[in-house]
Order: C-alpha cells, then structure tokens, then sequence
C-alpha cells in the first residue's frame, strides 16, 4: 500500500487520504482535452495514492487522453443512473484494506458527481467541487467540503497541504479536538 497524504486540519480533523476519485469530463478536461499541467500533478499524485477516474466521458476523449498515466479508467458506465454509480463505486473500493470513503479526496463537477461527492464529504473525507471553465452544478457545490477554480488549483490542495488547511480550518494549531 502506498504511503497516502496525511492532512491535520484543525476543527476539521485529521485525514489520511489513500485514494483518489475524480470525474473527467469538466473536471481533469475541459472540451474533451486533458487540461495543461494535470498530467504532471497526477503523476506526482500517483507515488502517494491510486487514482481513480469514473467518468461518463461526454466527448469519449478519456481513454485517448489518460493513455500512459497511473490512473484506473472506468468510463464504461453500465447504469442509466451515472450518479448512482459513481456512489456505488465508493462502496465497491471500500472493500480493498485502508480505503474508505473517510480516506478519499474526490473530485467532480457534473450533477452526477453530487452523490460520490456528498458520501465522502459525510464520511469526514474530501469531496472538492470543481469548475474547470465548463461550469460546476449547484449540486455538486453544495455536496463538497470545498469548491475550486481551476484543476490545477484543486490537485495542488493535495500537493501542498497547507492550502487546504488554510481553507477549511476552524481553530488553531493548538486544537486538541483537529
């Protein structure tokens, strides 16, 4: 098992991120294409978690443009329900040792991201909203800790964790109860 991200987060809690979830389309793409700089960040990414893309891939431009990268593609949705699915693929990960949906940071954008998004943020994990320039749905935003400009910005949380501590911190860094 890799070595995940640890994050303190004082009045938020502690995390111990071991995966991470993310939609394509509008949230590591914009118009189909893989947007600039996430390849690099991803490939970071890649030597502390696995990386997961559960995708309903409008522009079916996902394969094609994640081809070589660290990531585990699901973007044959099987259901009519994309929502529901991707919800589900959160349980169907849990079964694998260390991973829950405490231990994922997810991302998303869509009206289909808002179940995946709402279960890790009620599990105490990370649920970041994120538009990309093709917009974010209200739904999405109001099931994440935390909405984002830019993917880039959004997998820099990870990255660099003292920006994520900066944006969802309530108390000091003395707190006992982060």
């Amino acid at each position: 098992m890799k070595s995940g991200i640890r994050i303190d987060i004082p009045g938020f809690g502690y995390l111990h991120i071991q995966a991470i979830c993310s939609d394509y389309t509008g949230t590591l793409s914009c118009e189909g294409e893989l947007i600039d700089g996430v390849k690099e960040r991803l490939l970071q990414l890649a030597e502390l978690v696995d990386i997961h893309v559960v995708t309903s891939d409008t522009r079916k431009t996902a394969s094609k443009q994640l081809e070589g990268l660290p990531v585990t593609l699901h973007d044959k949705i099987t259901s009519d329900d994309h929502d529901v699915y991707k919800r589900d693929y959160l349980t169907r990960l849990g079964r694998r040792p260390g991973i829950d949906p405490k231990s994922i940071a997810v991302f998303g954008n869509g009206r289909n991201d808002r179940l995946w998004l709402a279960a890790v943020r009620d599990a105490g994990g990370l649920a970041i909203a994120v538009d990309v320039g093709e917009g974010c749905a209200v739904e999405a935003m109001l099931s994440a800790s935390v909405f984002v400009v830019g993917i880039g910005n959004a997998l820099d949380l990870l990255l660099d964790r003292k920006r994520i501590v900066g944006t969802l911190r309530t108390k000091g860094a003395g707190a006992k109860d982060a």
